[in-house]
């Protein structure tokens, strides 16, 4: 059975604090390495009331310092609101304290609203080519140090932090083919070019020093409890939060509401059923079903599953049955 992993969106929920999603984001990292996930994920966010991730590098290195195995990582950077140096800086002081369990995933999105990006980069001035020349700069510093090379991230150089490249379109599937870089697609809320971007990926993917074969990690949401009534429950929360976000209102993340989506608008019901259609939601039969098939329709190398779920217990009670789910899997 193929690897399963953690994209923690470091959630604050309605009446609660950063400071308690940092406390839950330590437990739930030593709960998902308990349970033999492969990798820990958190992701930029910015100006976002219900999301405490904003700092990346920083809660990274709170998780690593509380766990001992399992890899931890961005989920990704949005690279166009920093400088590559810096980064290759953060990381490379990451990997120096965590040798062997950094991971550097890299997206082109502003993680924000435009003011916000803005406000974060001081100017929204680039051309479709930067992104990709960041990347190459990036790895350029974390390559081992040439003679004469001026130029150099201290720590960094040499430390070949592994990079990933995100992505919810084409772009990244072609970026990522082209430097011979693993691929995450964010079909846990932006399923609409997946089976096209993987295509392509794995079509046009040239073998570099980092990765001989095309490796595809896919993000898919996990809403799985006792019964699928109590996991459609628990997957109100992130239905009302996406209502919330594409209607301009971000909010905290809510408690679950019984019948939520039931009452929506038919075009807001239509909106969120589509952008969170790879999802498994209810019962461990249930959800053992769905990842089975997603499994099988995409031939994912990896899955990235994330559980934006109001109550802390049922969250990791979420992440307990898609271990359980995994091995009954493996077995098979």
């Amino acid at each position: 059975m193929i690897p399963f992993s953690v994209l923690d969106l470091a959630p604050i929920v309605e009446g609660g604090t950063a400071a308690d999603s940092f406390r839950n984001t330590l437990q739930l990292a030593q709960h998902a390495e308990a349970l033999g996930y492969q990798r820990y994920w958190l992701a930029e966010h910015h100006g976002m009331r219900g999301i405490a991730s904003a700092a990346t590098a920083v809660v990274m290195g709170h998780v690593a310092a509380g766990t001992r195995t399992i890899r931890v990582g961005a989920g990704g950077v949005m690279l166009p609101n920093h400088s590559p140096l810096v980064i290759a800086e953060q990381f490379g002081t990451l990997e120096s304290l965590f040798p062997g369990r950094i991971d550097l995933g890299l997206g082109r999105a502003p993680g924000s609203d435009q003011a916000t990006a803005r406000a974060l980069r001081r100017d929204l001035q680039s051309d479709a080519q930067q992104f990709p020349n960041d990347v190459v700069e990036l790895q350029h510093y974390f390559a081992p140090v040439e003679p004469g090379q001026t130029l150099r991230a201290v720590p960094g150089a040499g430390l070949e932090v592994p990079l990933w490249i995100l992505g919810s379109s084409t772009f990244g599937a072609q970026l990522a083919a082209e430097l011979g870089l693993p691929y995450a697609f964010a079909s846990h809320f932006a399923p609409g070019d997946l089976m096209n971007a993987i295509a392509i990926y794995r079509a046009r993917f040239k073998p570099s020093k980092q990765l001989a074969n095309p490796y595809v990690m896919l993000g898919f949401n996990v809403f799985a409890a006792d019964t699928d009534a109590a996991g459609r429950f628990l997957f109100s929360s992130l239905q009302q939060a996406f209502v919330n976000l594409r209607s301009g209102r971000p909010s905290l993340l809510q408690p679950p509401v019984d019948g939520f989506a039931e009452r929506l608008h038919p075009g807001d019901r239509a909106m969120i059923d589509s952008a969170l259609s790879c999802a498994a939601v209810g019962s461990p039969d249930t959800v053992r079903r769905a990842l089975q098939a997603f499994i099988a329709k995409t031939g994912a190398d990896e899955l990235m599953l994330t559980s934006q779920i109001f109550d802390h217990t049922a969250r990791k009670r979420s992440y307990e049955i898609a271990a359980e789910v995994r091995e009954e899997v493996a077995t098979a």
